[in-house]
C-alpha cells in the first residue's frame, strides 16, 4: 500500500459529471489498497468569474487591502470543488473528508495573490488517512502567519499538490490534466508532436520556465527541491482502465538519467509569445552600468529574462533585455523617465512583437554543434535571430513573433522529434 497524491485541474472538475468520474477514478485507487490525498482546482472558469465580480465591485487600483479581499474571494472556488468531490466519493461508498488550506493548515507568507508555501502541518491529514478516509485538500491556497487566507497565483494547485506530496513523503504525485502528458512541443503548432514517456526533472524545469504550459514552474521547482516523483496524465481517459495501465501512462518526470535519455540530444521545443524587448542606447560602457539599469528594473518588481550588452564604441554601448509583455510599458517608462536621463542615454527603444523559441535536451550536455544546427535551421527559413541565451541543456533565441510557428515546426523537424527513436 502506497500513499499517492492526485491533482485534478479545472477542466477535470468542470461539471458534476466530471467530478463523479474523478470520484470513480480515486475510488479505484482506494480499492487497490492505496492511501489517497486529492488536491483539486476550482471548476473551470470559476476563479475568473469570481475575480470578475470583484472587479465590477472595485475597479480601482489594487492595494494590499484589496489584494487580501481578492484572495478571500478567489479561494472559495476550490472550497466548492473539494466539498463536491467529497460528496461524490461518499456516494461511491468511499469515506472522504474535505479541508480548506487554512484547516490543514498550509502555511504561507503574506504575499497576497502570489503567496509561497512555507510549511504544511500534516498531522490532521495523517490521522484521517490512518482512519481509512480519502483526504481532499483545496489547491491554490493557504493561510499566513496572521491567519489571513492567501492564494498562490497562477497554477497554484499544481504547487499545492507537490507540496502536500513532499510533506507527506508520498510515493508519487499524479497531475491529472486535459492533456495526456508532456509533448515534444505544442501539438496545436506541430501536429506531429509526440508524447514523451519520460522526461528528466532538469528538462521539465527548463521547459516550464521557457513557456510550456503543462506544469507550473513553481511546482516543478518544489518537486526538484524535495525529489517528489511526478507524473502528468489525462483525466479524460476512461476511469475504469486497469490501474497498472493508468499508473504507467502519461509522462514520468524523473530524477534518474538513463542511457536512453542521454541519447536524445533534444527532447523538446518550447516557446513563449509573452515577451517584449527593451533597449537603452548609447550608455557609458563602464563598471556598474548593468546594475544601475537592472537594479532599477528589479526595484520596480519587473522580471528580466534574456540580456545582451553590445560591443563598446567610443566608450558607449547599447544594453538590451527582455521582459514579460505585461511589464513592457512600465519598463519603457522607467527607462525613459529615470534610468535613461541618469545615464545620459541617447534613446530608449522597444519591441513588443517578439517571442522566444528554445530547444531543450539533457543530451546537449555531451553533444557539440547543437546550437549551430539550430541557427542553421533558422537561417535556412530566413528567420533573423535578435538575441541568444544558453545553458547546459537549452539554447533560446529571441525572434520576430510572426516567425514563431515557422521556427518551431522547422526545429521540430530538424531535430527529428516526430520520430519515436528520438525519445
Amino acid at each position: 500500500m502506497a500513499l499517492i497524491v492526485h491533482k485534478y485541474g479545472g477542466t477535470s472538475m468542470g461539471s458534476t459529471e466530471r467530478i463523479r468520474n474523478v470520484a470513480k477514478r480515486v475510488a479505484k485507487w482506494v480499492r487497490a489498497g492505496h492511501q489517497m490525498v486529492v488536491v483539486p482546482s476550482a471548476m473551470s472558469g470559476e476563479t475568473n468569474r469570481l475575480l470578475g465580480l470583484a472587479k465590477e465591485v472595485s475597479p480601482e487600483k489594487a492595494t494590499p487591502q484589496t489584494m487580501r479581499e481578492l484572495d478571500m474571494i478567489a479561494s472559495t472556488g476550490e472550497q466548492v470543488s473539494v466539498g463536491l468531490l467529497a460528496l461524490a466519493l461518499q456516494a461511491e461508498g468511499v469515506a472522504a473528508v474535505s479541508y480548506s488550506g487554512w484547516q490543514v493548515p498550509v502555511k504561507t507568507d503574506s504575499a497576497y495573490t502570489k503567496a509561497r508555501i512555507e510549511s504544511i502541518d500534516d498531522a490532521r491529514v495523517r490521522a484521517d488517512l490512518a482512519a481509512g478516509r480519502v483526504v481532499i485538500i483545496t489547491g491554490f491556497q493557504g493561510i499566513d502567519g496572521d491567519g489571513h487566507v492567501t492564494t498562490l497565483g497562477r497554477g497554484g494547485s499544481d504547487t499545492s499538490a507537490v507540496a502536500v506530496a513532499a510533506a507527506m513523503k508520498a510515493a508519487e504525485c499524479l497531475i491529472y490534466t486535459d492533456v495526456d502528458g508532456v509533448y515534444t512541443t505544442d501539438p496545436r503548432v506541430v501536429p506531429e508532436a509526440r508524447r514523451l514517456p519520460v522526461i528528466s526533472f532538469e528538462e521539465m524545469l527548463e521547459m516550464a520556465s521557457l513557456g510550456s504550459k503543462v506544469l507550473q514552474i513553481r511546482s516543478v521547482e518544489f518537486a526538484g527541491k524535495y525529489r517528489v516523483p511526478l507524473r502528468v496524465l489525462s483525466s479524460f481517459t476512461p476511469w475504469d482502465i486497469p490501474l497498472a495501465e493508468e499508473a504507467a501512462s502519461g509522462t514520468l518526470i524523473t530524477f534518474e538519467e538513463d542511457e536512453k535519455m542521454e541519447q536524445a540530444v533534444v527532447s523538446g521545443i518550447a516557446f513563449n509569445r509573452d515577451e517584449a524587448k527593451v533597449t537603452i542606447m548609447r550608455v557609458p560602457d563602464k563598471p556598474g552600468i548593468a546594475y544601475q539599469i537592472l537594479g532599477a528594473v528589479a526595484d520596480a518588481n519587473i522580471d528580466v529574462d534574456v540580456i545582451v550588452q553590445n560591443v563598446s564604441h567610443d566608450g558607449k554601448t547599447d544594453f538590451s533585455f527582455t521582459v514579460h509583455r505585461n511589464d513592457y510599458a512600465r519598463a519603457i517608462d522607467l527607462l525613459k523617465t529615470k534610468v535613461g536621463p541618469a545615464l545620459e542615454a541617447n534613446e530608449v527603444v522597444g519591441d513588443a512583437k517578439i517571442c522566444k523559441v528554445s530547444i531543450v535536451g539533457i543530451g546537449m550536455k555531451s553533444h557539440v554543434g547543437i546550437a549551430a544546427k539550430m541557427f542553421r535551421t533558422l537561417a535556412e527559413e530566413g528567420i533573423n535571430i535578435q538575441m541568444i541565451t544558453t545553458s547546459e541543456i537549452k539554447t533560446s533565441v529571441v525572434i520576430d513573433e510572426k516567425y514563431m510557428e515557422l521556427a518551431v515546426r522547422a526545429l521540430h523537424k530538424a531535430f527529428d522529434l516526430e520520430s519515436p527513436q528520438a525519445a
